[in-house]
């Protein structure tokens, strides 16, 4: 087969969102980002179109639920968070060889693609933190294509706790790695710990162009209209550095001005 002709990130984005890809037997939507990159390794025959997309010698899981978890995300979020959260799945997943840990493929891949959908597109009515709407709509997303219970509550989880400091970490192996693909992502943490070939190659098919202030625009977004839900966690950071004057709410003075008289 002839080698296809490179598209810029913003053509491939564009045959994503519009639905102009092959999707035999529910796979290929996240295969098509790889044109962009001539750093791309796949594999198959002719006759088998599309290919396995293999990013830094990280495999995308090739099914159809990674492949809808890809559509729902393209569809639902923004160039920025979409490339964020396929960075979150290949980061931990270099992250979980290197620790000898074995998450399951699939289920690291749905929750890093749903972490931050509670940002964009709630899936509920309810005021309540984005995680865990994100988390709800993830179990919602896996329980409608046939996994057990215990399997959607592992993504919930991992989503619920991704900005939870130090517990994922004592969790299993899919919550933390999608926390720890997070952090580096966001922050860097562990950052050193990879190799600068696999970390391009990462960036090379997932561009960080303008991340941190384009991240943080989002995070405020997403929070700006539930200011309530940032208690105890580190999302009032995002609302005390884009907020003139705003005051986190915080446990003196919930236990100060509790009706208890002492």
């Amino acid at each position: 087969m002839p080698p296809v002709p490179p598209d810029s990130a913003g053509d491939v984005w564009n045959r994503v969102i519009h639905g102009r890809t092959n999707t035999a037997r529910g796979r290929g939507i996240a295969s098509f980002w790889k044109e962009a990159e001539p750093s791309a390794r796949t594999r198959g025959t002719e006759s088998e179109v599309p290919m396995t997309e293999i990013i830094a010698g990280i495999e995308i899981p090739d099914t159809e639920t990674a492949a809808a978890a890809t559509r729902h995300v393209a569809e639902t979020s923004s160039p920025l968070l979409f490339h964020h959260s396929r960075r979150v799945f290949l980061f931990g997943s270099l992250h979980a060889r290197r620790l000898g840990l074995s998450p399951d493929p699939e289920l690291l891949y749905v929750a890093a693609m749903f972490h931050d959908t509670g940002l964009h597109t709630p899936f509920s009515d309810a005021v309540q933190r984005f995680e865990i709407d994100g988390a709800d709509n993830a179990r919602r997303f896996l329980l409608d294509r046939g996994f057990p219970e215990a399997s959607a509550e592992v993504a919930w989880q991992a989503i619920a706790l991704h900005t939870t400091p130090e517990i994922p970490a004592r969790m299993g192996p899919e919550i933390a790695i999608t926390n720890l693909g997070v952090l580096t992502d966001a922050v860097g943490v562990g950052l050193d710990d990879l190799g600068p070939d696999a970390i391009g190659e990462v960036t090379a098919a997932h561009p960080r162009e303008d991340f941190k202030s384009g991240f943080l625009q989002a995070f405020y977004d997403g929070l700006k209209h539930r200011p309530n839900t940032t208690y105890g966690t580190i999302n009032a950071d995002i609302l005390e550095h884009f907020v003139p004057g705003f005051r986190r709410d915080n446990l003196v003075d919930r236990m100060m001005n509790s009706p208890w008289a002492e």
